[in-house]
């Protein structure tokens, strides 16, 4: 399995979704797994795939079998929604399962936060989300080496950046 066929996958997996702007799905995991190209392939494959167990019919077994690698699948279910598990606790989990999972995590956060998505909102929707994505940051970045956080944020988001610098200068962990 390769990067090109896992976008495949991915793209056939998602296919007639649209994310909450109506853009069509497939932009947010590419957009995700772009900000993961300086980390290697397997980030890269695990960025595409972020959603598909969450917002799709594949499962994790299903992943296997079509020969996606046990690493990246496990990222996948490291940054999986689980039903009845509150969000502020699945970001304090994927802290605790391993760098990759928290830089998938960071990358997704970025786009999620992306201005040119968020400005296509409702003003209400707009604010509780932003708000939900900062708490994140703080639990995800505290967890980051600050080097991978800018190289994603650079990609994914680049309006982060003055965020990440302020939270260098406080002296704050970032």
């Amino acid at each position: 399995m390769n990067v090109a066929k896992v976008d495949a996958l991915a793209s056939a997996a998602h296919a007639r979704q649209f994310d909450k702007i109506g853009v069509p799905y497939i932009e947010h995991v590419r957009a995700v797994a772009a900000g993961l190209a300086p980390f290697g392939d397997e980030l890269v494959m695990a960025g595409l795939l972020h959603d598909v167990v969450e917002d799709t019919g594949w499962t994790a077994a299903q992943l296997r079998g079509a020969g996606v690698p046990d690493s990246v699948v496990a990222l996948v279910e490291a940054v999986t929604n689980e039903r009845g598990v509150p969000y502020e606790e699945k970001v304090a989990r994927i802290t605790g399962k391993g760098r990759d999972a928290v830089l998938l995590k960071v990358a997704d956060n970025a786009h999620n936060s992306h201005p040119d998505r968020a400005a296509q909102l409702p003003e209400e929707k707009r604010a509780r989300l932003a708000a939900k994505y900062r708490s994140a940051r703080d639990v995800l970045w505290a967890a980051a080496d600050d080097r991978d956080i800018e190289a994603i944020v650079r990609i994914v988001n680049p309006s982060l950046l003055g965020e990440l610098h302020e939270r260098q200068n406080d002296g704050r962990p970032a």
